[in-house]
Parts: C-alpha cells; structure tokens; sequence
C-alpha cells in the first residue's frame, strides 16, 4: 500500500512538473509590441494600436495608436506566436469574439451567437470588404530583439460578407496550394483566404485564430 502510495505521489509530482516546464511566459511588453506590429503593412506599423497583456495575463491596450490600424499581440494561454493586425472597423467583432471565449463558448456557440447579433444589428459588422493580417511561428523562433519571427508564415484573409463563387470566380475550397479560395461563401461571414503556398491545402495550419 506505501508502494503505491509513494508511485501516485511521484506521478502527480511528475505532472505537476511538466505542466510548470510547458506553462508559457507572458512577454514583455515591448516584445509583444515588437512582434504584433509585424502582422501590419509597414506603412501602418508607426501609428497602431497594439492591443496585449499585462505580466498577470490581463488583456489590455499595450499602446495607443494614431491610425486606423490594431495589432494584437500573442495570446499567452496559446502555444505558438500568433499575431494579426486588422483596421478598427473590424474591433467590435474581434472584440465580441473575445468576450465570449471568456465567457467559456465554444467555437460553434460563439459563431452562433455573432451570426444572430450581427444579423439583428446589435454587433456591427463591416459591409465593405476588410482585411486581417496573420504572421505567425513557433516559439523558439520569435526574435525578441526584433519581433522577427525565423520561419513566420503570413496568411491573408478578406471579409467579402455574402460573397459567392459565383459573384467572385473564386473556388470554396482550397484548391491549387496558395491559391485564393472563398470560405463561408454566402454567409455574412464570407472571406477570401490566402495562404502561404508551403501549408498545401490545408486551410487550418494556423490553428489559434483571432477571431
């Protein structure tokens, strides 16, 4: 009985050890800025928004901005660097996202829940066609002088609401590696994809969305 005792005691130890070794750091501040920016046009990196976390995790606006542009750092409850930049017509959306990701929904409540808001106006949605930019990699590539990330992959994705195959030429699904296609062609939330050409067909490589 002290056998096992002692063999569960050591098991829990061992866990707890190893969530602590995979339990990822928050960045400092001026390194999640660094990295967020570089999800943007450069010609909008200077005057963003950033949009981060505080040393306890805490989400909040990491640095005022002078343009129309918001960058979203890395979420630290996320492996993997994944950073994006979208214009502020776009925020209440990402925002409401967020809101409901705290509130526990899943990903399908949570686009049930924005679909319905949008649809009876009580969440504004862009009309007019509006742009995300992703940048992302692996961790142990991030370059925190710089906000580089070695290897970082982009991913381009264009809200087109109600948008066709037919109204746009475009597939929906992923055709030809790096092709444009359209995803959720006829919803409000119709958009263009565009990946990188090395992610094959596969449209969800980038797993942690910003959305």
């Amino acid at each position: 009985m002290k056998t096992i005792k002692l063999t569960v005691a050591l098991l829990m130890l061992a866990g707890i050890t190893f969530a602590q070794k995979t339990k990822r750091s928050i960045l400092p501040a001026e390194v999640q800025i660094r990295v967020a920016l570089l999800a943007a046009p450069i010609k909008d990196r200077a005057g963003a928004t950033v949009y981060g976390y505080t040393p306890e995790g805490k989400f909040t606006t990491l640095r005022q901005g002078t343009n129309d542009m918001i960058c979203l750092a890395p979420n630290p409850k996320q492996a993997g660097i994944y950073v994006y930049a979208y214009p502020k017509r776009l925020d209440p959306f990402m925002a409401r996202g967020r809101e409901l990701t705290a509130e526990g929904k899943g990903t399908q409540e949570k686009n049930d829940t924005r679909e319905a808001e949008v649809k009876s106006g009580k969440l504004d949605f862009p009309k007019d066609p509006t742009v995300l930019f992703g940048y992302w990699g692996k961790d142990e590539d991030l370059v925190p002088a710089t906000g580089e990330i070695k290897n970082g992959l982009r991913r381009y994705v264009v809200y087109v609401p109600y948008a066709t195959g037919e109204s746009t030429g475009l597939p929906t699904l992923p055709s030809v590696p790096g092709m444009p296609w359209l995803m959720n062609a006829g919803t409000y939330k119709a958009h263009i994809m565009m990946n990188p050409e090395n992610m094959g067909h596969e449209h969800t490589a980038p797993t942690k969305k910003a959305n």
